[in-house]
């Protein structure tokens, strides 16, 4: 029996259980009809059948021929008749409710590709996503269209063949994520992010996406926010201003100070947008180097105590006999060696924006109830007065202690701990979010490298590995030190597993990671060091104008370095 003329859904016998159960639930089908290769009928799916593969477990990726011999003459035609006259039985009924349970999940997941797919075509900015081979797996719209060419053409095939100098498939050998860099395609200069997406501690695939549609744009915009600012004033003082404000305005403030995309880390970064709108008092815990100042800086520059001053005390690092006088400050003559005319402590220095007082676990007791009555009164009395001065202030504290705990044992007010746990914000070691180690390594490289004036130095696949499998006891601040170390340290511009710390290296990477052989791999690492720095030198002189001299001060080296490397690179 042939299907011509037969306008019937139709599966072929080749397809799986699982595509078949989709297709009867997505079009609420009570059957289907399947086909040989000829395209010949040679039997009919039912959703009966469907309901007694499920309940005796059958694996859905048997094809469905195999289902169909199955159930020949065994169920479908010999039970059919008794099935329908007889109750349905307890297994009948569990595999009809496992059933319709499938059912409604795969609708529910056909609709969300279906929203995700309409998300990427309506975007702006086109969009690629490679598996870990660096195989496009999605493009969208955008995309294709900047590029002309069809989905169905990109689908399936390496980044390279379909990108032009596209460096998709390195950030996903190196985890590190690069936003902002200048891409030529179809020799027109691009600005693209490339993010890694990393799952179960390991580089699944990466996201590509071009921001704008040419650094033209960018530049463009650049010009447009110059014009607006010589017009809200065209005072000389400004002017000569310019260039530092330029600086600060580089750095990272509030919420990108933070620097990771780990689950733990967003959680975190959610927490400092809530903490920043309110003034309540907010408590940072975390092990010794997690970055709670740095925390404690971003809800600071986040919030509407921005523009004050941003004060930190450390509380475990000055004598019990002084600490008093360093946060209230002291009146002349208030004690012997006292300085003339007295001084004003933190909480006044910090009147009108955020005083951090970090370790407060490891502050007296004594000290604890003057704590508290400041927090309650919002006024200081300095050692020696006589009268209180009212403070505006916002409290931001920070322990590696369990201050529970400590209140339980009576070496912690209870009175002042619920003071200041009104908003709490817990940071995770570094090895609970090893996915963020790349990008940690790559900017604080960057960042210093800037900073002493040295070329940038990019790490191997090897080194990477040893750096992510690592514990960091001392977290973020020994990961820092170990990149000042080694900026110290090697001589050129690849920082390779000998490299190391001797106790780094305990750690041995797998020789099955190292695809390609270690040559190929070494070139192609050599490769991306060049690749780095040719485009960081062209967005330097984009952003400068073209000034070379601007733009040799923006990288932090000398100018004749930058001609030497011009000449080299060919920009």
């Amino acid at each position: 029996m042939t299907s011509n003329g037969d306008t019937s859904p139709m599966v072929s016998r080749c397809q799986t259980l699982q595509e078949a159960m989709q297709l009867m639930a997505a079009r609420g089908l009570e059957s289907v009809n399947v086909i040989d290769e000829h395209g010949r009928t040679v039997g009919r799916c039912t959703w009966r059948m469907m309901l007694r593969a499920a309940a005796d477990g059958l694996d859905r990726s048997m094809p469905i021929g195999e289902v169909l011999t199955a159930f020949s003459d065994k169920w479908e035609t010999k039970q059919e008749g008794v099935c329908a006259a007889m109750p349905m039985s307890e297994s009948d009924s569990k595999a009809t409710n496992e059933l319709e349970r499938l059912r409604r999940e795969l609708e529910e997941t056909h609709r969300l590709a279906e929203t995700m797919k309409t998300v990427l075509d309506a975007a702006y900015e086109g969009v690629v996503v490679v598996d870990e081979d660096g195989v496009v797996r999605e493009i969208n719209r955008a995309y294709c269209q900047f590029l002309g060419i069809r989905r169905e053409e990109a689908i399936g095939k390496h980044v390279t063949e379909v990108i032009e100098n596209t460096r998709l498939h390195i950030c996903v050998q190196s985890g590190i994520p690069e936003r902002g860099y200048i891409q030529k395609i179809y020799g027109q200069p691009m600005v693209v992010h490339r993010i890694p997406i990393w799952r179960d501690g390991k580089v699944i695939g990466a996201i590509g996406m071009l921001i704008f549609q040419g650094v033209s744009e960018v530049y463009e915009i650049f010009r447009r926010l110059q014009e607006l600012s010589r017009e809200a004033s065209r005072k000389e003082k400004q002017e000569t201003e310019a260039k530092p404000q330029e600086t600060a305005a580089s750095a990272p403030k509030g919420i990108e100070r933070i620097i990771g995309r780990h689950p733990a880390i967003a959680a975190v970064k959610q927490m400092i947008r809530r903490a920043a709108r309110v003034p309540s008092t907010v408590l940072i815990t975390g092990e010794s180097g997690t970055g709670k100042e740095v925390v404690a800086r971003a809800i600071h520059e986040a919030g509407p105590h921005a523009d004050g001053p941003f004060v930190s005390v450390n509380c475990a690092a000055i004598p019990e006999s002084l600490l008093e006088a360093e946060l209230f400050g002291y009146e002349d003559g208030a004690f012997t060696g006292a300085k003339k005319g007295g001084k004003p402590g933190k909480f006044q220095l910090a009147h009108g924006g955020t005083l951090f007082l970090d370790e407060i676990g490891d502050m007296p007791l004594a000290m604890q109830a003057k704590i508290l009555r400041v927090l309650e009164e919002k006024k200081v009395e300095k050692v020696g007065g006589l009268s209180g001065t009212e403070v505006d202030v916002r409290i931001i504290a920070a322990t590696n202690k369990p201050l529970e705990e400590m209140v339980r044992n009576g070496t912690f007010r209870e009175d002042l701990f619920y003071r200041l746990n009104i908003i709490r914000i817990h940071l995770p070691p570094l090895r609970e979010r090893k996915t963020d180690i790349p990008a940690l390594l790559a900017y604080h490289m960057e960042r210093m490298c800037r900073q002493f004036g040295v070329a940038l130095k990019s790490f191997t696949k090897e080194a990477m590995e040893v750096l992510v499998h690592y514990s960091w006891p001392g977290n973020v601040r020994e990961l820092v030190n170990v990149v000042e170390w080694l900026i110290s340290m090697v001589e050129g511009e690849k920082v390779e597993r000998e490299h190391l710390p001797s106790y780094l290296s305990t750690v041995q990477p797998a020789a099955s990671s190292l695809p390609n052989g270690g040559v190929k791999m070494a070139d192609r690492w050599k490769e991306m060091v060049y690749q780095s720095e040719r485009e960081r030198i062209a967005a330097a002189l984009v952003a400068a104008g073209g000034n070379k001299a601007e733009a040799a001060r923006r990288l932090g080296i000398h100018r004749s370095t930058l001609y030497e490397k011009l000449k080299k690179y060919g920009l």
